[in-house]
């Protein structure tokens, strides 16, 4: 899937779901996938009792990984170019998570048109738990 110059414009918004109501399961997936078996993510009485949280939260890794199908679904995987957030608040099992990306601007590159992106990613409460950019190359 690739998207021209014309199919994009300044100001534009896509939202997506990622996930609706969080299983811890999907979580302790993660850690085998990732091979991150960080207790605070797997362990209820290390994260509770020790590290003094209310419960096991999602790697942060995993909620950036949603929050890029935002993009990858809108432009293509193979279109883009660059991909980066900042973690903002814990992800808790029992958490809606809905990721909103927006033209910022496009561009003219030696490639060809290059559109970026601002992310966003909120709970079902409307807490941000992700922002980031992306950028994605266009057909001309």
């Amino acid at each position: 899937m690739s998207l021209s110059a014309d199919d994009v414009k300044v100001g534009e918004t896509r939202e997506s779901v990622l996930v609706d109501d969080l299983k811890r399961t999907r979580i302790v997936q993660y850690a085998g996938a990732s091979g991150d078996f960080n207790p605070l993510h797997t362990d209820e009485k290390f994260a509770t009792e020790v590290a003094g949280y209310p419960g096991v939260f999602a790697h942060g890794m995993l909620t950036m990984g949603m929050t890029g199908r935002v993009l990858t679904d809108w432009v293509g995987v193979e279109a883009l170019l660059t991909f980066g957030v900042r973690f903002k608040a814990q992800v808790w099992p029992g958490d809606t998570l809905t990721a909103t990306a927006t033209v910022e601007s496009v561009e003219d590159s030696p490639d060809g048109p290059v559109a970026h992106f601002s992310l966003r990613t909120v709970t079902q409460d409307g807490a941000e738990v992700v922002t980031g950019t992306a950028s994605a190359l266009l057909e001309s």
